[in-house]
């Protein structure tokens, strides 16, 4: 899981607690992964030490609250390392919430449903770019930042490219607006014992 290795990656350089670790997380990966949800974090640090990947040690503090500070242990720096040198596949696979909507509009045989779909989708795609260029403007100075902006604007590039192939295939291949043969439910078999 990625956040758990992040978090990890945080803990290299010492010891840290909950909310530091979420204020470094976000300034690192800057405005496009959104704010990291503490209770969530939570949930990473202990499985990280029921995993023996961090160990945690309780600040007793007179005034505030005890702070746990949680520190990386060699298992969690190979696991970390393990993780650095490997690839990353994609997460979902190739199911995509846009994709099932693209299925189910071709299902309705109704060309201005499947072009309201895809053009809510391009219009959808054409702001997060604009959103990405002023983040740009934004976060210049920040190289890591510029990075993953960069490949968010990759990402959304491909997406607008697949809308395009997407309509050219349905504008010219007809095949979709035609129902399908349906097979014939299966029939069942009364049962003679029940008389």
């Amino acid at each position: 899981m990625p956040l758990q290795h992040a978090v990890l990656s945080l803990l290299v350089d010492g010891p840290s607690y909950g909310y530091e670790l979420k204020g470094a997380f976000e300034r690192s990966v800057g405005p496009q992964w959104g704010s990291l949800n503490i209770g969530h974090l939570y949930q990473v640090l202990d499985r990280l030490e029921r995993d023996g990947l961090v160990t945690p040690t309780t600040i007793v503090r007179e005034v505030k609250p005890n702070r746990v500070m949680y520190e990386i242990t060699d298992a969690g720096r190979a696991e970390l390392a393990t993780w650095l040198s490997t690839a990353s596949p994609r997460t979902s696979g190739f199911r995509d919430d846009f994709f099932l909507k693209l299925v189910a509009a071709t299902q309705t045989r109704d060309r201005a449903t499947v072009r309201t779909v895809v053009a809510n989708e391009r219009a959808l795609l054409l702001r997060e770019l604009r959103n990405i260029g002023q983040l740009r403007h934004d976060h210049r100075d920040d190289l890591v930042v510029g990075l993953l902006l960069s490949a968010a604007e990759r990402h959304i590039s491909a997406d607008l490219a697949f809308l395009d192939d997407a309509e050219e295939t349905l504008r010219t291949d007809r095949s979709w607006t035609t129902p399908a043969a349906r097979r014939p439910a299966a029939t069942v078999e009364s049962d003679d014992r029940s008389a």
